[in-house]
């Protein structure tokens, strides 16, 4: 999981998402701003729409690879996922900055489920809503986020990726600070190491990085003009699990095959 980059939607599709919102956050009571924010969401979130439309297509060029999820980077991303869930938060559901392209195997564990760090705690605290007809609907306890969210941050702060064999995810900081915690949480919640064949297929990019790495230094050398260099550069930078690609230039030194590789091609750390 590494930051998307930003290319937001035109002026016009911004102001209608603001005046959806409008809508909503001009409901006094709470529990009316949830389920009106979720029915709203629901009516505009189609293909017919042309705001969610140019939406879709903006979220898409986000996306990494041909598509691919925001958040495991392997699956089809054909979900406008809410990063701060509309079921806690109605003043975000018509926000382009909560909106991220995500598959169904993501966004269907994560669901509704969301943690904060209330003020001076170490440890998340889950602020969920209970389901089932009866339950109150009231507004979540404030805090900091506990989910990583890689439309504003880089994950890469949070996390670590095994390129040594298990091509699993961990938290790069030390047990008991929040920035472990926060970590934690996001592999739990999306489940990004216990799904078996995400580290499979990010062993699979590890060596198709690796490969199309030494042919672009092989057809360099040979002396292949600009224009071909540029569709092995751009043929990397589309290809599927992106953040291996980034590990591989943050770990480089600490395995002697991409410390060569990296070697002969100094450029490729750019």
């Amino acid at each position: 999981m590494i930051q998307l980059p930003d290319l937001p939607p035109s002026a016009a599709a911004l102001s209608q998402l603001a005046r959806w919102q409008a809508r909503v956050d001009a409901l006094p009571d709470y529990s009316n701003r949830v389920t009106t924010g979720q029915r709203l969401f629901k009516q505009h979130n189609t293909p017919r729409d042309r705001t969610f439309s140019e939406v879709r297509r903006k979220l898409t060029e986000m996306c990494s690879g041909a598509q691919r999820c925001g958040y495991c980077e392997d699956s089809a991303a054909d979900e406008v996922e809410h990063i701060w869930p509309t079921s806690l938060y109605p003043e975000l559901v018509f926000a382009w900055r909560n909106y991220l392209y995500a598959c169904g195997q993501c966004n269907g564990p994560k669901n509704n489920q969301f943690a904060v760090f209330p003020r001076g705690a170490r440890n998340p605290l889950e602020v969920s809503r209970k389901k089932g007809k009866g339950a109150p609907i009231t507004p979540p306890r404030t805090g900091a986020p506990a989910l990583i969210d890689p439309r504003h941050e880089d994950p890469l702060r949070f996390l670590i990726l095994d390129l040594g064999g298990t091509f699993y995810f961990e938290p790069l900081a030390p047990k008991g600070t929040q920035a472990h915690a926060r970590a934690d949480y996001t592999l739990r919640i999306l489940r990004l190491n216990d799904r078996e064949y995400l580290p499979v297929a990010r062993a699979s990019a590890f060596g198709a990085y690796r490969a199309r790495l030494s042919e672009y230094i092989s057809r360099r050398d040979q002396g292949a003009s600009w224009p071909e260099l540029d569709l092995h550069i751009q043929g990397i930078l589309r290809e599927a699990h992106p953040t291996v690609w980034k590990e591989m230039q943050r770990q480089h030194q600490r395995y002697p095959e991409l410390r060569e590789l990296f070697r002969q091609a100094p450029e490729a750390l750019d």
